[in-house]
């Protein structure tokens, strides 16, 4: 058998798979509601106002901004089962553990957006020590102090 043979059924299958477990959502709807549906987690996460990563990701790679918005935001992260809170956490572990922190400082930020505290985001951090190790953890702490600062420096003075 050729390697074609073996491999159109299987893929044809793989995709037939992907269309049956996608949400429902993701088909029926167009690709400007499921837009604005990822625009709405955005201002919902970063307290009222556009992302402004994505906007300048629209200028020069709009492709890149709309499957973002589309996808990651209007499918994914608009899907029932998980609260905000504990998406918001697990981008943060899971952004952490791959490394990219420039990422992981972004959910970080709408965490605390959100109510998660800073010793929360610290034992996320101190749990990225176990699958993806301390350089890792390493590298997302020092960005998590240099976002806690950031905060600390932008919030308003009390007397």
């Amino acid at each position: 058998m050729s390697y074609d043979t073996l491999t159109r059924p299987a893929l044809a299958i793989s995709a037939a798979l992907m269309l049956v477990g996608a949400p429902l959502g993701a088909l029926a709807d167009t690709t400007e509601e499921r837009a604005r549906r990822g625009d709405a987690v955005i201002r919902t996460l970063n307290n009222g106002q556009p992302q402004p990563n994505l906007e300048r990701l629209r200028k020069e790679f709009p492709f890149l901004a709309e499957a973002t918005e589309a996808y990651a935001l209007g499918d994914v992260w608009s899907r029932p089962g998980l609260d905000t809170r504990t998406r918001q956490i697990a981008a943060v572990a899971a952004m952490a553990a791959l490394g990219e922190t420039g990422v992981m400082k972004i959910h970080a930020a709408y965490a605390l957006n959100i109510g998660v505290s800073e010793e929360e985001l610290k034992e996320v951090i101190y749990m990225v020590t176990v699958p993806a190790g301390f350089p890792r953890a390493l590298a997302a702490s020092a960005v998590l102090s240099e976002l806690f600062a950031e905060r600390r420096a932008a919030a308003p003075k009390t007397p």
